[in-house]
């Protein structure tokens, strides 16, 4: 049956192109686009096949080899008005409509006539096949098909030309030049229809070509929204190739044969397009997750930066009125406006002792808007901590006594000068001290100052409420209060520690909290290498911004250490 290649080539470009006209219309059934390219591909299916079956039955069976000449035209006659539709769809031109009806219309008229003697009657036979020939209908039709396919390129070359990105033009070079091979170089079988031996069926290689031209724009371009385009490609030519070699079997054994490894194939390569598929779901899965994080992060970074600014206004609105009630506050306890009476001045101490209460968070919140913003400034000198230490011990150690708190603090008289910025890591120590003070209800305080790696280690100890290792992971961000204080009548906003990590971290250090459990105490302390060895300005803060990622993993690694 399949004597030369010859007659084997149009069999096996009509399988061709029949498996791309279906795996085409099974990936976009929906799609109005992927239906015109599979009616194309049918059309070829008929060209291709009707070739193979007169080059079957040539000069020994001339009517039947007309018959099928004929049956080659039922999709050739249609090939004009199916890209002229295709191209308005692709090009997405409105105004085409008429053309498009009466460009099938004319289709439908020579559909009837090419089952008339004076469309082709006879029979032309050539050295490697056979021809039907052309009668005076069939020119009437070569003029149509050329027309009618020229409308389909006019629209690509107005696409191309209108074509905004690289992207695209690429795209309609390729999709022109699959159906350019088809019309032009497939349209020269038209030769033999006259009479004109080529002598080659390069005609007949365009129903490989043009599928596979189609498969690159797919999987480069993506313009029919196929996936896993790669995969697929390679398992239908695969497939193409075994089922093809059944058909050139010379024996029955060996078609049994070879439909089993056919079989066996199609299995493996199902399941390998099925693994395929659920990995590209996952990774589609991951990237629109990771788009809407993305979203999502930009949106909390935008919200963050209007809370650290309206935290910046609120605080500098509120320091001004804050100072005014404390000045007038001093003055009338120091009897400017006259005497004060001894139930007024204890209510007066009171006022007092809120007012400082929200002066210290006014200072916290510009602390905190400051930092954020990189506009702390730093003035970095050497200085003596167990001189700052023993300040702090002394402003706060009335607050013990009233607690009946004993703080314990030994100046370490053998740790030299460290540099740093005195009023930032006094607001450190004082803070971790007054908290030690604030969250133990009796006991002490017990502050230690060693050396250590470079640098200097501040401990301060207490026996209060302590925390667990939930807390402990939380401690120093913003607005982090634990389970530990929930029953204790203590006021915070958990802003303290977190502005004293930022302090720290901006002279190159590190800060922990720990405890053995609740009501075991707690400890909290931070390490600052003792020189620098770069200059500081006001502007430093934004350098050190960048550089707390790597300060913080730093510190985690001392902690666990």
């Amino acid at each position: 049956m399949f004597s030369d290649i010859f007659t084997t080539l149009p069999f096996a470009c009509a399988l061709f192109v029949a498996l791309f006209g279906v795996f085409v219309l099974v990936k976009g059934k929906g799609s109005v686009m992927n239906q015109l390219l599979f009616g194309f591909c049918l059309s070829m299916f008929f060209w291709m096949f009707g070739t193979f079956m007169m080059f079957y039955h040539g000069a020994q069976d001339v009517a039947t080899a007309i018959f099928w000449d004929r049956f080659v035209y039922i999709g050739v006659i249609f090939m004009p008005p199916l890209m002229h539709h295709f191209s308005i769809f692709f090009s997405k031109i409105t105004g085409q409509k008429k053309i498009l009806a009466l460009n099938y219309s004319v289709a439908v008229l020579f559909l009837l006539m090419s089952r008339s003697p004076l469309f082709v009657d006879g029979l032309y036979v050539y050295s490697w096949g056979a021809h039907s020939q052309a009668q005076i209908l069939h020119h009437v039709f070569l003029l149509y098909f050329f027309i009618g396919t020229g409308l389909f390129f006019f629209n690509l070359y107005r696409l191309y030309k209108n074509a905004r990105t690289k992207k695209k033009s690429r795209q309609v070079v390729l999709v022109f030049l699959a159906f350019a091979v088809v019309i032009f170089g497939g349209g020269s079988a038209f030769l033999y229809a006259y009479g004109i031996d080529t002598h080659s069926p390069f005609a007949y290689f365009s129903g490989f070509v043009f599928p596979i031209l189609l498969f690159y724009a797919v999987s480069k371009y993506n313009f029919l929204d196929v996936r896993v385009i790669a995969t697929e490609m390679l398992v239908g030519v695969t497939l193409f190739v075994f089922t093809l070699d059944v058909f050139l079997s010379k024996s029955i054994l060996e078609i049994v044969l070879r439909t089993i490894m056919v079989c066996f194939i199609a299995i493996i390569s199902a399941l390998l397009i099925k693994s395929v598929y659920g990995q590209i779901q996952k990774k589609e899965q991951v990237a629109r997750l990771a788009k809407s994080l993305e979203k999502a992060n930009m949106r909390l970074r935008v919200l963050d930066r209007q809370k650290t600014e309206f935290l910046s206004i609120a605080a500098h609105q509120l320091r001004t009125p804050l100072s005014i009630i404390k000045g007038y506050l001093e003055l009338i306890k120091d009897q400017a406006y006259g005497k004060v009476e001894k139930k007024l001045a204890h209510v007066l101490t009171d006022m007092e002792e809120s007012n400082e209460r929200l002066v210290k968070l006014v200072d916290e919140f510009l602390n905190i808007s400051h930092i954020e913003q990189g506009r702390t400034k730093y003035f970095f000198e050497e200085t003596d901590m167990n001189h700052v230490i023993s300040s702090v011990v002394d402003e706060i150690e009335d607050k013990a006594k009233k607690k009946k708190i004993k703080i314990h603090w030994k100046p370490k008289k053998n740790i030299g000068l460290v540099y740093v910025d005195e009023d930032k890591i006094r607001n450190v120590i004082f803070n971790f001290v007054d908290n030690g003070i604030k969250y133990t209800m009796k006991g002490s305080v017990t502050i230690t100052f060693t050396q250590k790696d470079d640098g200097v280690v501040i401990r301060i100890k207490d026996t209060g409420i302590g925390f667990d290792k939930q807390d402990e992971a939380s401690l120093f961000t913003k607005f982090y209060r634990g389970k530990n204080v929930e029953g204790v009548n203590v006021n915070g906003t958990g802003l303290g520690i977190y502005v004293c990590r930022q302090f720290v971290s901006a002279h190159g250090g590190y800060v922990w909290g720990k405890s053995f459990g609740p009501e075991k105490g707690s400890e909290f302390g931070f390490w600052i290498p003792k020189k620098r060895t770069h200059a500081h300005s006001v502007t430093e803060q934004r350098t050190i911004t960048k550089e707390q990622k790597i300060v913080n993993q730093y510190s985690t690694r001392k902690k666990s250490s």
